[in-house]
């Protein structure tokens, strides 16, 4: 997970010891000279950690030895918890003047025995870290403060359904492909192809609701696909796309009987977003269960892959390029400036015309760096985004990542924890805000200054920030107006599980990549869950396990909040 964490790691462990001490004064008097030596030692560390996270993109060396200060500063998380526990556990036992073995328990010999056995664990912690410190002289780190994160003052109307810029002409083509009659079979199968971020989901949606193509078609069903590619599953998502419910019966049969009662008789227009699947039999099996529709009936599938698109077509794919270079400027003011305005400064203007041409056209990579140049006002700023880092950006087919990465590296480290986090979610998971900033403050990914605040508004206010950024999207909203779940980009996702490592993990049954270092699995179902891969019986550090719906909403067993209810 980010590195940058272990800013507030660190300064979580000294803080936190310290509010404990004046709480319990008796049981830290074995170790409290070993707790301010520790609390010297981190902050030598604290003071490069900055400049050592930015340097591990391209130097393995900084990056193991990132690696191997986590690995310390979780051992120094899982004391300090350790000796919270303890304290907790005084404090309700002590409580009760019946509980004799309780006194004798905690009696002044006792105390000291615990004090000089957690002294010992805070001197092995402290050796490590300081040979870590001594590594650190090896490399040429500058000291850098980590400022304040800073909310920007003025509210921006952010709207959750953008809309499309440029892409007008691109929909009369896609409409008069859906609208031609002049077709062979019942049911045509138009894939849109396009690398990732180009806004083939954008497209698909915009002519979804156009009205035209809503009064032409007697039913409209959306599925978004993904991998893998189960025909069953599709089928299920279908008919509840249709019916706007469950299907009772989740066996194949029954399904596929109802999908052809919900369609038959009908011109439909399906959707199928973001396909993988490349094996041309699975695609048969679907294809067979799409046929019964009235002719004119058409299915779109949105691609990345044109293996893809050749598998699946009956007419000649649609391929989306990249935005024109107005549209694209008109993207990229609607993100950047303050009411989508142009500012006056002419050498703003010319700094980010330079800057969206870095962007290759491609809509969500302009949307990503737009709204972070948002909180940057000044052309000194500007000048600086684009000397130091946008010289890293060439023109290839990852294009997009490296500009997507670029918005994580800008983020505070409260937040890149809380990104990095939501790799435990399956892509195109409709995530619910709820349930998400509960899992971040167990975690203890919400701090507040400010007591009288509650952690759930401070968590509410770190996902909106992450979704200005563009980093969740597709939301949805209850009667009142408050959103209540979202999705993740594809892109986005990838970017998560890369700077998440192996921190965090899906776990399924033939795939499991659990080593030292993992401290967060979710399992994608609840067969993955009763069938558990032996290596996650093996894996001691484990901090989080969550279980993805529709069986459950969630299942999680924090290390921290179990220990709690276990006193």
């Amino acid at each position: 997970m980010a590195e940058s964490v272990l800013f507030d790691t660190a300064a979580g462990i000294i803080k936190s010891s310290a509010s404990l001490a004046l709480q319990e004064i008796g049981l830290l008097c074995g170790f409290k000279d070993e707790l301010k030596k520790l609390g010297k030692t981190v902050s030598t560390i604290q003071a490069v950690l900055l400049d050592a996270e930015e340097q591990q993109a391209h130097n393995h060396a900084v990056k193991d030895w990132l690696g191997k200060l986590k690995d310390v500063m979780y051992e120094a998380d899982d004391l300090l918890d350790d000796y919270s526990t303890e304290l907790l556990r005084r404090q309700v036992m002590a409580g009760d003047n019946k509980a004799k073995q309780a006194r004798l328990f905690f009696s002044k010999s006792n105390q000291l025995v615990y004090g000089l056995k957690m002294g010992h664990r805070i001197k092995a912690v402290r050796a490590k870290l300081n040979e870590i410190a001594e590594d650190k002289k090896s490399f040429s780190f500058t000291e850098r403060t980590q400022l304040e994160h800073r909310r920007r003052e003025d509210t921006h109307s952010f709207v959750p359904e953008e809309e499309v810029i440029g892409r007008e002409g691109e929909m009369k083509v896609v409409k008069a492909l859906l609208f031609d009659s002049n077709v062979k079979e019942n049911v045509s199968i138009i894939p849109i192809v396009g690398i990732g971020g180009q806004g083939k989901t954008t497209l698909a949606q915009y002519v979804y609701n156009d009205r035209e193509v809503q009064r032409h078609f007697d039913l409209r069903l959306w599925t978004c696909v993904s991998d893998p590619f189960d025909v069953k599953t599709i089928v299920q998502k279908l008919i509840e796309s249709a019916t706007k419910k469950r299907p009772e019966s989740l066996e194949i049969d029954p399904l596929q009987s109802l999908l052809r009662e919900t369609i038959g008789g009908k011109r439909y227009l399906l959707v199928l977003d973001d396909v993988w699947n490349e094996d041309s039999n699975k695609w048969s099996d679907l294809k067979i269960l799409l046929v019964g529709g009235l002719r004119g009936s058409k299915v779109l599938v949105t691609t990345r892959n044109k293996k893809v698109a050749d598998i699946t077509r009956t007419t000649l794919p649609y391929f989306l390029e990249g935005l024109f270079e107005s549209n694209s400027w008109d993207l990229f003011k609607k993100m950047a400036f303050k009411d989508g305005e142009e500012p006056k400064n002419p050498r703003l203007v010319e700094i980010g015309k330079e800057i969206v041409q870095k962007c290759a056209q491609v809509p969500l990579a302009i949307r990503s760096v737009g709204s972070l140049l948002y909180f940057k006002n000044s052309e000194d700023e500007w000048l600086k985004f684009q000397t130091n880092k946008l010289h890293e950006i060439t023109q290839q087919d990852n294009v997009i990542f490296p500009i997507l990465k670029l918005s994580y590296d800008h983020l505070p480290p409260h937040l890149k924890q809380c990104f990095a986090f939501c790799s435990l979610f399956p892509k195109d998971y409709r995530i619910k805000v709820e349930v998400l900033i509960q899992l971040w403050t167990a975690q203890g990914f919400i701090h507040s200054s400010d007591r009288t605040i509650c952690l759930e508004d401070v968590g509410h206010e770190y996902f909106m920030d992450l979704l200005w950024r563009s980093f969740f999207q597709d939301i949805e909203r209850n009667k009142y107006g408050d959103i209540r779940s979202c999705k993740m980009h594809d892109l986005i996702h990838d970017l998560a599980q890369s700077v998440a490592g192996d921190e965090c993990l899906i776990s399924n049954p033939d795939a499991i990549k659990v080593v030292e270092r993992t401290h967060h699995v979710s399992f994608d179902s609840l067969n993955s869950l009763l069938d558990i891969p032996a290596p996650l019986l093996k894996a001691d550090r484990l901090r989080t396990l969550l279980l993805q719906p529709p069986t459950f909403e969630f299942f999680m067993a924090d290390r921290n909040y179990r220990k709690t209810l276990e006193t």
